[in-house]
């Protein structure tokens, strides 16, 4: 591990794009504890401790407690994830979305130009909630217009701020700077979380053997994760024979790799957004409204609000694999190529039998990322908090264990390019000086 470690900063291309990552993930740290003005630190403080189990907890939680720092990056990159929700929804139903999803390169870059401007309109009318919401709850030295104008303009700058950094991150660093940002922000709570353990294990409230259980536990859950996420539905394709001149093209053996998560991650950000609107709509009735009996059915240790989480994951797994992997799309190029599948017939028969697997092979991915996200739930019925039981499952651990991979994995291709050993597997060509 330490010669692959050594092996980073040789190359000079990967390793400036790890420092370049870093530098923007501690600036990203940073804003998130730069408050906004006109802020009581302590009236803050009592008033989210009191609101750590409701969505309010779990919206700081993906902001990397910028929202109970009522940060300038207090909304964090949850309006970006939002409006991407809404609008690939959109390419599937309107035929102006669907034309520029088939536009290629262009039509790119004009969705994502309609995603920013949708993320600067969201981000200002949850900016506007939130200013009134910490007025409602005399978070506020001096409310009234001036300090209302002045937290809507910051947070919104800051969460179109946090959106630049993570584009930078993906243009010129290593990774998906939107999941990293998010990743980041949950890892900063983990020092927090273990301190506390460290607190209840020295208070005699947790034996050596309950926390050696959990972490045996924590342990297998990656371990589980990790398969899911790197598992594959091998499906084989021979390459018919063609001499064109005096040369043989084709006639090899592979196979299509599907895998059994395509959506990685993103299920469960867009799960995470979709119960987060309850409590953004709250925030414009006010106070009373937030701790009604029905914003409690919202709340993470109520079991509506996790079974609701566990069916759009699902759901959005579904929902996200079909609009990254198209069946007819492969089988056209398949029969382009001269490809085919053993035993089906080129063209509508390939697509049908890809996109049959294709449902199969997710479903127990989908189930099982369900079932990861009510860990927390279950592990609350045994007394553990929600801020350490959130790191055993759920959004969490999910996050955390697939924005690693991807990014191991984007390493791993920089080492390889260059005959350099990888991390995720040994490789046959030893490194070199």
């Amino acid at each position: 591990m330490i010669e692959k470690l050594r092996n980073i900063f040789v190359i000079p291309e990967l390793r400036s794009k790890i420092l370049f990552t870093l530098g923007v993930l501690m600036i990203v740290r940073l804003g998130a504890q730069v408050p906004i003005p006109g802020i009581d630190p302590e009236a803050l403080r009592q008033t989210m401790e009191s609101l750590n189990d409701t969505f309010f907890g779990l919206f700081n939680m993906f902001t990397g407690g910028a929202f109970g720092q009522a940060a300038v990056f207090g909304l964090g990159i949850m309006p970006y994830i939002s409006v991407s929700i809404v609008v690939q929804i959109l390419q599937t139903t309107l035929p102006y979305f669907q034309r520029l999803a088939q536009e290629g390169e262009s039509g790119r870059a004009k969705i994502n130009q309609i995603i920013r401007y949708g993320t600067v309109i969201l981000a200002l009318v949850q900016s506007i909630g939130i200013a009134f919401l910490l007025e409602s709850y005399g978070i506020v030295l001096n409310p009234g217009f001036v300090f209302r104008f002045t937290a809507v303009i910051s947070i919104t700058t800051g969460t179109m701020l946090l959106l630049w950094l993570g584009e930078k991150i993906t243009e010129h660093g290593i990774g998906n700077g939107i999941s990293l940002i998010i990743m980041v922000g949950i890892l900063a709570a983990f020092p927090n979380v273990v301190l506390s353990e460290i607190s209840y294990f020295q208070q005699g409230v947790r034996g050596i053997l309950s926390e050696l259980s959990l972490a045996i536990l924590f342990f297998f859950l990656v371990m589980l994760i990790i398969l899911i996420q790197q598992g594959l539905r091998k499906v084989p394709v021979q390459y018919a024979r063609r001499i064109i001149g005096r040369k043989v093209y084709g006639g090899q053996s592979t196979y299509l790799p599907l895998k059994i998560n395509t959506a990685g991650v993103i299920p469960i950000i867009f799960a995470q957004s979709i119960l987060l609107i309850p409590g953004t709509i709250a925030t414009f009735v006010g106070q009373d409204a937030t701790q009604s009996n029905f914003m409690s059915w919202f709340a993470m240790d109520h079991w509506f609000s996790n079974v609701c989480f566990a069916l759009l994951i699902v759901f959005f797994t579904y929902f996200y694999t079909a609009l990254q992997f198209d069946p007819n799309q492969v089988a056209s190029t398949l029969k382009q190529q001269g490809g085919f599948i053993p035993g089906v017939k080129p063209g509508k028969k390939t697509a049908q039998f890809i996109e049959n697997i294709l449902t199969k092979v997710t479903l127990p991915g989908a189930c099982f990322l369900g079932f990861i996200a009510l860990m927390p739930y279950f592990l609350q019925q045994f007394g553990l908090d929600y801020s350490y039981a959130s790191f055993f499952g759920g959004t969490s651990l999910l996050i955390i264990v697939g924005v690693g991979l991807d990014t191991l994995s984007q390493i791993e291709t920089h080492l390889l390019s260059r005959h350099y050993d990888g991390f995720l597997s040994k490789g046959k060509v030893r490194g070199r000086r």
